[in-house]
């Protein structure tokens, strides 16, 4: 009797295989499995994308209770080790007196171990949009990879690439400015990133901190600046509480384009003396 039944996947589909990452879980496939490694025999990355460690506290108290739950990534230097990833486990483990740490060791090249470290920090959420930025930037200018090539390793789409790049033109003086008035989102650091010189870079960011600029509002002027448009349509001011408590957003728009601290404190004032003066 002749067999009808086809066993296996439908003609129709076809198995998707992603190469990058395919050729990752061999590489780790093909090298030694987690080792425990002598802590003073592992150094720093000098390609590290992440400038800050920010707090370690919190991490140190982890490691201490429960251990290193996801062993850090190493390569060979001679008889020492280099971290591609990890760094903070592996400072946060020395600051508490830990002798020995996990480790995968990795025989990898100066550009795949720092796409490692990248891709590593970006799925744990560690970088923030400059260390992002000049990651992905120093792939383009020392290891000669192109846009496409990062969208195609970190799954993102060229156009988002190329926006993120164009943030590491953000001179120091301005990001420390960001950062310090806890500018961090990308799409308003894009916007900045657009402007040509320092000067308009710099009115922007000013606009930004003193009128609480959202999204939109940040996107018209600077296309102001940029001389796309002659005028914006209103001049807006934004106010949002910086304690915990906070429960309400301040929003109030102009109806003509420039509007000055003395104009805007004279509204507040005679919206406060009206509601005073109002009975309910």
């Amino acid at each position: 009797m002749q067999r009808t039944k086809k066993t296996g996947l439908p003609d129709s589909l076809v198995m998707r295989h992603d190469n990058h990452f395919v050729e990752l879980i061999s590489a780790r496939a093909r090298g030694p499995q987690i080792r425990m490694i002598a802590i003073d025999r592992i150094d720093p990355s000098p390609q590290q994308a992440r400038t800050e460690l920010g707090n370690m506290k919190e991490l140190m108290a982890s490691i201490k209770a429960k251990g290193i739950l996801e062993p850090i990534l190493v390569r060979p230097k001679g008889n020492r080790y280099e971290i591609i990833a990890g760094e903070r486990r592996c400072i946060a483990a020395k600051r508490i007196g830990l002798a020995d740490i996990p480790c995968i060791e990795m025989d990898v090249k100066d550009n795949e171990a720092m796409e490692l470290a990248l891709i590593e920090n970006l799925q744990r959420k560690d970088l923030d949009v400059f260390e992002e930025a000049d990651g992905l930037k120093s792939l383009i200018e020392v290891y000669e990879y192109s846009h496409n090539d990062i969208s195609e390793k970190l799954c993102k789409a060229r156009s988002t690439i190329t926006e993120i790049v164009n943030i590491s033109k953000i001179p120091k003086n301005i990001r420390d400015l960001c950062k310090e008035h806890d500018i961090h989102s990308r799409t308003t650091l894009i916007e900045i990133s657009k402007l040509k010189s320092e000067e308009d870079m710099l009115r922007l960011v000013k606009e930004i901190i003193e009128r609480g600029l959202k999204r939109e509002d940040t996107r018209e002027l600077s296309k102001k600046i940029k001389g796309k448009i002659k005028k914006i349509k209103r001049f807006v001011y934004n106010y949002s509480p910086k304690h915990d408590d906070d429960y309400y957003n301040l929003r109030i728009e102009f109806k003509k384009e420039s509007v000055s601290k003395d104009e805007i404190i004279r509204i507040l004032e005679e919206i406060i003396k009206k509601l005073k003066s109002q009975k309910i």
